[in-house]
């Protein structure tokens, strides 16, 4: 599929995913979601989960969480908005898979199946990633993941979540 297939006659659902591991951790995911507006609408907010880093091990844990949410953008539109909201957020460009104090990865667009060289969507590795899984299967179990005829739920049964855990007595 394209993304001339997107229907922009409504409003399109999206999944994003946030987390950091630099700095104030739980600061920058609130920066973070107070910047997606206008480009998204929340809808839902998952619990923030404390994660063992993934691909490169040797750095700080992570805070993560999934956002459910409503755009007027086109896919590669709402990239590019979101890799400025990364860099105004003061995201530095490291190694693949290093550290970081904000990241926010889309994960899901409509049903949309996207493969272009800047945007693949669903995102490539979120099936690999109890970090995503989680907080997805929090706030949409049952939601099929579009290519595949599993539930997020069912998917998550499948990854790895040992280290996963919300954190405690903070709401974001």
């Amino acid at each position: 599929y394209g993304e001339d297939k997107v229907n922009t006659q409504k409003a399109a659902t999206v999944f994003l995913s946030l987390g950091s591991n630099l700095g104030n951790r739980m600061k920058s995911l609130q920066n973070a979601r107070e910047a997606l507006p206008p480009f998204v609408t929340i809808q839902k907010i998952s619990t923030v989960y404390e994660t063992p880093p993934w691909g490169y091990t040797e750095q700080p844990s992570y805070l993560n969480q999934v956002i459910f949410g409503k755009t007027d953008l086109l896919p590669l539109e709402l990239l590019k908005a979101i890799k400025e909201i990364e860099t105004r957020l003061g995201r530095k460009k490291t190694f693949r898979f290093g550290p970081r104090s904000v990241d926010i990865d889309i994960l899901l667009y409509d049903e949309l199946i996207l493969v272009t060289s800047s945007l693949v969507i669903p995102h490539p590795r979120m099936l690999q990633r109890g970090f995503v899984l989680v907080p997805l299967a929090e706030i949409a179990p049952n939601l099929i993941i579009p290519g595949t005829p599993r539930t997020v739920r069912e998917h998550m049964q499948k990854v790895a979540v040992e280290g996963i855990h919300p954190v405690q007595g903070v709401s974001a």
